[in-house]
């Protein structure tokens, strides 16, 4: 039998096969394995195998099958024993990690440490007492350094952050845990409220940096390779492509705490550039931290890659992105429960009944009755569309040309329902979020109705805007404020101009509402995100309501603070754009005794009472998984337009018209 001796170099990070080398390379199918997996290179007397930035004892482990497979005699070295020995106690260090990480999460912390880490953060986050679950949340994370966060919107989870940066970042510097600065990656809406929510916390404003879309290249990379950084530094997921090298220089030069927020938009578990990106990055990262409310918003798979990025070479979940995928698919409850124990100890949630949040109303919905303009163009619009369902068998989305189809039409009645003004144009002019390419459900063949489509604007105010002014009069006469919720980018700009010469001063926030930038002049006169909503928490703000779209602004933005009434004007099937705006204004933080008022109009006899029907369902199922499940699974009931949701609209269009 040959025999073939396995070394490792740990300076080189390089591992040798010493041999009989002439024998392994006659062996076809270990030869093909060596050069197609190990990519070695190959001198006189052995093979060296670069191990590069893999896990040593993995390749060896994997190197030692084979060679047993292809009948082998292995010849381990003591630098190999080596290797075997460090990662089984490594493994054993783990797993007492684990163990106490899940105790803590548990909230069975040794009393000592928990009152040291109490304290510091008392110490140095000067402006911001936190809660129980909060301290806890904090206390998990700083322990870990590697750690997600589930926690539903509105649970302060930058406060917990912050909480756990503050007691690493005042660690002693020799010490293993120290932090220096962060990192934060997430969508440009977010980083007003990362520097708002530091100045919040530490009574201080945030010394940050936004490597943005209005910073030159050149100025990013410079800022990144420099020898003092600024403690906040904030990132697009986007942005990420063009500066790989130089983030993993910044890593790699500085104790870094990486945050990854609204981290279900890097979810790519087949090898996206984003999520590959991401990756790369945990390599380097001294703490490791993932953010979201929804970490599986359609399955299992989703949380892959957020588990692998906070520990990128330990398979904590036990499971490979196809068993995720097939435990989505059959909802095995036996998997789902040992995938649930397996990673446990590395992440903490809380839901939102665990905040005590005075509850909100909803009021009833508020029923207006079409002018007869708008009556007849809907009439026609919907007659002509559930027609082409019904006969169509418009149930069945499955195709992706019928799901486009069937959410276009939609779309068209949900404009109808509001200004019919909008039909004039093709729906592209309408969203920041959606590509449509089907344009022939925009044919009116009447040219009666297309006259009055086109001629709209100037003959009939929508009924919709008249009870929205009515509404904001009874809510400023008390002094209040409004955040009124639109779903169209045409009725943002309309509404506000209607609402404006109505003598009630708006502000819009919507996608293209520019995010401030680094170069932005306090004085320069920009209204931007941040600009706005800053204002719009000071109690001389000189406008008392904002527009805006739950697509662009339902994750990270909070109004709570000022705003205790929404008015929901255009609502969509999208479950989860709903649930995420109503907590823009209903979160942690309410004073007791605040009521927080919902308010939804309808057109009556529309899709508008569809909607609302099937929100209220998919809303009490939300709630219901996000408060039974550890980790909640949505699959497809936040979808934004499925088969139940047109069965319902044809069920309620066949009801009116028998009844008239």
């Amino acid at each position: 039998m040959a025999n073939i001796s396995i070394d490792f170099d740990s300076v080189k990070s390089e591992i040798y096969l010493l041999g009989d080398i002439a024998v392994l390379q006659k062996n076809r199918f270990a030869w093909r394995y060596v050069k197609d997996f190990l990519h070695p290179i190959i001198s006189e007397d052995c093979i060296i195998i670069p191990v590069d930035n893999n896990d040593t004892f993995s390749v060896m482990s994997n190197i030692s099958s084979m060679l047993a497979k292809y009948g082998f005699s292995e010849v381990q070295s003591e630098n190999s024993e080596k290797v075997v020995q460090e990662y089984y106690e490594e493994e054993k260090r783990f797993a007492e990690f684990s163990k106490k990480a899940l105790h803590i999460r548990n909230n069975e912390c040794d009393a000592g440490e928990f009152e040291r880490f109490t304290q510091s953060v008392a110490k140095n986050l000067v402006a911001r007492s936190l809660y129980p679950l909060q301290l806890l949340s904090a206390y998990h994370m700083a322990f870990s350094q590697n750690a997600c966060n589930f926690s539903v919107p509105g649970a302060g989870k930058t406060s917990i952050v912050y909480g756990a940066y503050a007691y690493l970042h005042n660690l002693l510097a020799d010490d293993p845990k120290h932090v220096e600065c962060l990192l934060i990656v997430g969508p440009l809406s977010s980083f007003g409220p990362w520097e708002l929510e530091y100045e919040e916390c530490f009574g201080r404003k945030a010394n940050s940096k936004r490597l943005v879309g209005g910073v030159n290249k050149k100025d990013k990379q410079d800022y990144l390779i420099s020898k003092y950084p600024a403690e906040l530094t904030l990132i697009s997921y986007a942005s990420l492509l063009s500066l790989q090298k130089e983030i993993g220089f910044f890593l790699r030069n500085n104790k870094v705490m990486v945050v990854l927020d609204e981290a279900h938009k890097a979810k790519n578990s087949s090898g996206g550039v984003i999520a590959q990106a991401i990756l790369e990055m945990s390599k380097y990262s001294k703490s490791r931290i993932v953010l979201t409310g929804t970490p599986a918003p359609n399955g299992y798979e989703d949380i892959y890659n957020m588990f692998k990025f906070i520990w990128p070479n330990k398979n904590v979940m036990g499971f490979e992105v196809n068993q995720l995928r097939d435990i989505t698919a059959t909802g095995d409850q036996t998997r789902v429960s040992r995938l649930i124990d397996n990673i446990s100890p590395y992440f903490m949630r809380i839901q939102k009944s665990d905040l005590n949040i005075p509850p909100a109303t909803s009021h009833p919905p508020i029923y207006v009755q079409m002018g007869p303009l708008q009556q007849r163009i809907y009439s026609f619009i919907e007659k002509k569309y559930m027609d082409e369902f019904m006969k169509d068998g418009g149930t069945d989305t499955s195709s992706r040309f019928k799901a486009a189809l069937a959410q276009a039409r939609i779309i068209r009645l949900m404009q109808a329902a509001s200004n019919p003004a909008m039909l004039k144009a093709p729906l592209r002019d309408f969203f920041e979020d959606e590509e449509f390419s089907i344009e022939e459900y925009q044919a009116i063949d009447d040219s009666d109705v297309l006259k009055s489509i086109l001629e709209y604007e100037a003959n009939e105010v929508p009924a919709k805007y008249v009870a929205v002014k009515r509404l904001l009069d009874d809510i400023l006469a008390s002094d209040g404020k409004a955040v009124v919720w639109a779903t169209f980018i045409h009725t943002i700009h309309d509404l506000k101009e209607y609402l404006e010469n109505q003598g009630i001063p708006c502000q819009e926030l919507y996608g293209a509402t520019p995010v401030e930038r680094e170069s932005d002049d306090e004085d320069e006169f920009i209204l931007t995100r941040e600009k706005i909503v800053k204002a719009f928490q000071q109690t001389d703000c000189p406008f008392k309501v904002i527009i805006a779209t739950p697509f662009a602004v339902a994750e990270s933005i909070s109004l709570h603070k000022a705003c205790h009434n929404a008015i929901y004007v255009e609502r969509s099937f999208n479950a989860a754009h709903f649930v995420q705006s109503k907590d823009r204004i209903h979160r942690y933080g309410l004073k007791s005794g605040t009521v927080t008022n919902y308010y939804y109009i309808l057109s009556q006899d529309t899709v508008d009472e569809t909607i609302d029907t099937r929100l209220t369902e998919k809303e009490r199922r939300m709630t219901e998984i996000m408060e039974s499940m550890p980790i909640p699974l949505f699959n497809n009931v936040s979808e934004d337009l499925g088969d139940e949701d047109i069965k319902a609209l044809i069920k309620d269009y066949v009801r009116r018209t028998k009844k008239s």
